[in-house]
Parts: structure tokens; sequence; C-alpha cells
């Protein structure tokens, strides 16, 4: 049940109010009244039905499931070399501040006995990126997706990423990027397969600056 807490209650004698029932538009309405000085101009006068549109694309990930992104992209191939899909675009929303954070993801798997299409990596990381989240839990997902779908030898996954929730507001620092990785089986117990892993990913490659 959604609920707000009205502060002016005081300590001790909270008021909450269920909000459940409220359709989106008229929440991003009172936000939006209680943010702008003048909140009834024309311009503002479509942004709570485009908000919810504009939300319900960005946490779309949350209506799909790893086997609905892979489909039918799983194949029998008796390959034993890495497979590496690398640059794959991202764009995320912190859910510590709901601001978007956007960069990279590289993956790369030693399949064992099965390979993915090559697009399915980038819809797995499309899927994952779509929702509330955080840069080590969305890279930690990727590995463990491919992982549990086609059970490879290893797994390597690395994100670069900006957050515009360290450049908008709070430190306010253009130019630092956090870069998360996440290892299953050879990629974690074989320091020359991580090593492979990280050359190939940037090889050629310009990291975000």
């Amino acid at each position: 049940m959604a609920k707000t807490v009205r502060p002016e209650a005081g300590p001790g004698r909270l008021d909450t109010t269920d909000l459940s029932k409220v359709p989106f538009r008229e929440l991003v309405r009172e936000m939006i009244r209680r943010l702008d000085p003048d909140p009834d101009r024309e311009g503002l006068a479509r942004t709570p039905e485009r908000v919810e549109r504009a939300f319900g694309f960005l946490t779309k990930g949350y209506r799909m499931t790893p086997a609905e992104a892979i489909g039918d992209g799983i194949f029998e191939e008796h390959h034993h070399n890495m497979v590496l899909v690398k640059d794959i675009e991202l764009y995320s929303l912190c859910e510590h501040h709901l601001l978007p954070f956007f960069g990279k993801a590289h993956v790369a798997y030693i399949p064992d006995g099965k390979i993915m299409g090559l697009s399915k990596a980038a819809r797995l990381v499309e899927m994952y990126a779509r929702r509330f989240q955080v840069q080590e839990r969305l890279t930690e997902q990727i590995a463990q997706a491919i992982w549990d779908s086609i059970q490879p030898l290893g797994v390597g996954v690395v994100v670069e990423a900006y957050h515009l929730c360290m450049m908008m507001r709070g430190v306010e620092k253009q130019n630092s990027k956090t870069i998360t990785s996440a290892m299953r089986g050879s990629f974690l117990r074989d320091q020359k397969t991580r090593d492979e892993f990280l050359r190939l990913s940037m090889a050629g490659h310009v990291l975000l600056s």
C-alpha cells in the first residue's frame, strides 16, 4: 500500500494517507505544484501524462524476464572460446535519486555447448537497465542471467557509467565515472581468462571521457 507521511503531524503523531488509488499523473501534478511557483502555465499542462509515459518506458524492464529477453536465441554449438559483445550502450535510473546514469557494458562468456544470439546480451543489458537500479546490482544481474541461461564455463561483465546524481547535484563532479565488474566461473578462477577479457574489452576502446 502506497502511503505518504505528513510531517506537519509532528513527532509521534505521523498521519498517513493511502495513495495507491491516486492516478500516476495526479501524483506528478502534485509534485509539480509543490515545486514550481507557476504550476498552471501552458508548458506544464500535459507534463504529468508525458512523465507517466516516460517512466513506463524507462522501467519496462520490470515487465520482462531473462527468458523473454533471450527468447529462442539459444543454440547448441561446440565453441569453447570467448564470446565478447562490447560497448553496449545503457541508460538507467539511479534508485536513490531517480536521476539517470548512462554508459556502456562489455559482456563476455565462454560457452559449454550453448551460445546465445549476439543481440541477446544487449537485450539482457537493456532489460535490467530499464529499472530503478544501482550500477553494482545491474552488473551482477547481467552476469547471473547469462550464467543461469546457458550454463557457460565462465561469464565476465564490466559496466562503466556516468551518474547524474553526482554530476547535477551533491558533489557536482563532472568527470568522475564508475566502473564495476562481475565474474563467474573461469573468469573468476583463472587470472589469464580474466586478463584476456579485460584486454579485449578495452582494446581499441576509449573509456568514457
